[in-house]
């Protein structure tokens, strides 16, 4: 019996590989798949609200519409934000010259050659492949939202289809597992959205307030990148705070203004994360901050940025199927605390 145990157990760990490498080699393939999915669990509240009232395909098109003014708000004031940070670089490049070299002067002081190593590395030559690596990133990047566009449009429209389908299923034990799992992941994503936008907003009106009071230029710019970096947890927060950092470094002439602005950056990051935040979300959505991170970071190896941003919501998803059945409850009931209260099938599309 022991054995056999043993042999299942290997099977199913050779079975998690084989899916990670799937994962990973066809990420082209699954990366805009688990993404439509989390946007249309987000979109459907709106779309089933407006069928109230509406046509089903011109209530589809508002939400296709609203959606996609989203996004290009969001992504329009992402590109100024940087962009903007971007052109502050390139017109006080002497200033920030005048730091490298006093910086090198010191590291070279203490034993540490960077000249040899920023010259070795850093040339015309890796001037040119990053542009050209930025380009392509770019091209991929309006392949992937195309792809997720017309995944996200199909979806919509099968959200009914599909719940009927699952309530005519033989195996009533999947076919009950996939609807309660289905409606309350959609539930929590929609919540998580909430909050995680709320507490994002927060974030970059502290930082906004934060550069605007000690005189750090570029306020607006470092308070909306806060925000949106806030939407990847642990990773984002940390970038958030550099960047402004390094500025302080060129604005500044003392290195204990620099270290208090980083202090307070991160200070910031800290008590609206790891105190208003795990507060506001509830239980429900409360995860291992271990299980946290490692789902930032294998989600962003796996899938890039894009894995980055979703890794979180597929791991509250995973954790709230797992609830759904007794062979995986030991799962949720280890790394999180999902919601073991059933939700009625009838409700799978309302959520």
């Amino acid at each position: 019996m022991t054995s056999g145990k043993i042999h299942q157990g290997a099977q199913v760990l050779i079975a998690l590989i084989l899916v990670v490498a799937a994962l990973s080699v066809a990420s082209s393939v699954f990366a805009p798949v688990a993404f439509a999915l989390f946007i249309i669990a987000l979109v459907w509240p709106l779309q089933r609200s407006l069928q109230d009232f509406l046509p089903r395909m011109l209530a589809l098109a508002i939400s296709i519409v609203v959606m996609v003014l989203a996004f290009f708000a969001f992504g329009s004031l992402i590109v100024w934000a940087f962009g903007r940070v971007g052109r502050w670089i390139v017109s006080d490049a002497a200033r920030f010259q005048s730091f490298y070299d006093q910086a090198t002067v010191w590291l070279e002081g203490h034993g540490i050659a960077v000249t040899g190593l920023w010259a070795e590395n850093f040339n015309v030559a890796w001037m040119l492949r990053t542009a050209q690596t930025v380009t392509g990133r770019l091209n991929t990047t309006m392949s992937f939202w195309l792809v997720v566009l017309v995944y996200v449009i199909l979806g919509l429209l099968e959200v009914e289809d599909f719940a009927r389908k699952l309530k005519t299923m033989r195996n009533r034990v999947v076919g009950d597992v996939l609807l309660r799992g289905s409606a309350q992941t959609a539930a929590k994503l929609y919540r998580y959205m909430l909050v995680r936008t709320a507490m994002s907003v927060v974030t970059g009106l502290l930082v906004w307030g934060f550069a605007k009071f000690v005189g750090l230029p570029l306020a607006a710019e470092w308070g909306f990148i806060a925000f949106s970096l806030n939407y990847i947890p642990f990773l984002g927060p940390l970038v958030a705070t550099v960047f402004p950092t390094l500025f302080a470094m060129t604005q500044f002439g003392s290195w204990q203004a620099v270290v208090a602005v980083f202090a307070c950056l991160n200070l910031i990051q800290f008590i609206v994360g790891s105190y208003v935040e795990p507060r506001v979300s509830g239980s429900a959505l409360s995860m291992s901050p271990a299980l946290v991170l490692f789902s930032v970071f294998f989600w962003s190896y796996l899938w890039g940025i894009f894995g980055a941003f979703i890794g979180v919501p597929i791991t509250i998803a995973l954790l709230t199927f797992c609830s759904q059945h007794p062979a995986s409850l030991w799962v949720a009931d280890l790394f999180g605390s999902p919601s073991r209260k059933p939700v009625p099938a009838n409700d799978v599309v309302k959520a």
